[in-house]
């Protein structure tokens, strides 16, 4: 039974840290909110301690009364670049993000040729006079 104890016992102080973790705290600032109304209006603005700050408000002033929300992010990043993110979500534009971070489609490479473009107005042409009836000439 001591050999047990002395094993636990031995177990835990090679276990423990040497030194206090370096982890950084990151404490609440900042964390203001309105809570939705009748009407479906809402805020929340909330920061801390390192930076980060998150700010949304919205409304429900969408068609049947849906929400339409709009907003920012912003923090930096573990190697010190900072990141700003702006959105607007609506029923008219769906959820719209703005930010230099995020991609952007590459122009397309060249022009359509006209060749191309002639086919696929003739397959349309074709596909609007085609006859729907079930008879098939092979039948």
């Amino acid at each position: 039974m001591r050999a047990i104890i002395f094993v636990t016992l031995l177990a835990l102080a090679a276990a423990r840290p040497d030194k206090p973790s370096d982890s950084d705290e990151v404490t609440i600032v900042r964390d203001d909110r309105v809570y939705p109304s009748a009407s479906g209006e809402y805020s929340l603005d909330f920061e801390t301690s390192d930076g980060t700050h998150i700010s949304e408000s919205g409304d429900g002033t969408g068609p049947d009364g849906a929400v339409e929300t709009q907003g920012t992010v912003r923090f930096v990043h573990p190697d010190g670049e900072s990141f700003e993110l702006k959105y607007v979500a609506n029923a008219e534009g769906g959820y719209q993000p703005e930010s230099d971070a995020l991609p952007v489609a590459p122009e397309f490479p060249h022009e359509i040729p006209q060749f191309v473009l002639d086919q696929i107005a003739k397959a349309a042409e074709e596909d609007r006079n085609r006859d729907n009836s079930d008879e098939r000439s092979y039948e």
